[in-house]
């Protein structure tokens, strides 16, 4: 199983400098390109990581609509299989930081007031307690697939950190080791990088050797907890992104206009409509 914690596309206040955590900016016009080809990347890899069974989100919109993206990319082959329809996940608990009293204010503004790392660690822990923990503990999970998970950098950063602490210590202390010094931060995120990691959950084998089947483990009286394994493949990776160029102009960094289908017909100039013949009389 694979797990992918991934950041949404360039927001209109990440292009003004602004401060955006709870604040609700949406995608421009190039992050929704970013989303994309992120969701096209994800399709083209289905034979190394699998189909996405699950998939979850900040309620946020920049992170939802970067989400839908990639669903819609999934669509066509889930059809085609006879798979249900993947079902996004919305959660509170993935917010970005909140800021507070510098919300929507400029890059370096004073944000004494804004949420601690503490408080962020224990909405990341009860993301990870309610939501992806199960998932990742269920060895009836299907071992080929990936979960999905769309959110913001800094909150991101607490989920990776509360889920090595949770089970893969080692790999805690691995990327802490390569971090920038005792930065809370352990992994950098550009709009839509993603961090990749496998997981494995398996029962312990009893001590006479002989492995149980599911049925059995189920029971109460020899109810055995999985062992899972988390390994670190990727970080902020951003390979679908190569090529892409913003368009000129500043109508990339502007805000996407949801009525517009495509980039195409973003940027095609509007049809004039001719103006009636008028006859003079003879």
């Amino acid at each position: 199983m694979r797990v992918f914690l991934i950041r949404h596309g360039e927001t209109v206040d990440n292009v003004a400098g602004l401060y955006a955590g709870v604040r609700d900016s949406r995608l421009t016009a190039h992050g929704v390109l970013q989303a994309q080809r992120l969701a096209a990347h994800l399709t083209t890899r289905v034979s190394t990581i699998g189909p996405i069974r699950h998939i979850f989100s900040s309620d946020l919109q920049r992170a939802a609509h970067t989400a839908q993206a990639i669903i819609d990319a999934q669509t066509p082959r889930d059809i085609l299989v006879g798979r249900p329809r993947l079902r996004l996940v919305k959660a509170t608990d993935l917010r970005e930081r909140d800021f507070r009293s510098a919300e929507g204010k400029r890059f370096g503004t004073p944000r004494g007031d804004a949420e601690s790392h503490a408080e962020m660690h224990v909405r990341a822990d009860r993301f990870i307690r309610n939501h992806l923990g199960p998932l990742l503990c269920d060895v009836s999970t299907d071992s080929e697939a990936s979960i999905v998970v769309v959110a913001h950098g800094l909150i991101l950063n607490s989920v990776l950190r509360a889920l090595l602490m949770r089970f893969a210590p080692d790999e805690l202390v691995r990327l802490t080791r390569s971090g920038p010094g005792q930065s809370p931060y352990i992994a950098a995120w550009g709009n839509t990088g993603y961090v990749e990691a496998i997981v494995k959950a398996v029962l312990p084998v009893p001590t006479g050797g002989l492995a149980l089947p599911p049925a059995a483990v189920a029971t109460e009286d020899i109810q055995r907890k999985p062992v899972v394994s988390l390994v670190v493949k990727r970080v902020n990776h951003l390979e679908h992104l190569d090529g892409l160029k913003k368009t000129r102009g500043g109508i990339g960094s502007a805000r996407f206009d949801r009525r517009q289908t495509s980039m195409d017909s973003f940027l095609r100039p509007v049809a004039r409509t001719p103006k009636p013949e008028v006859r003079k009389d003879s």
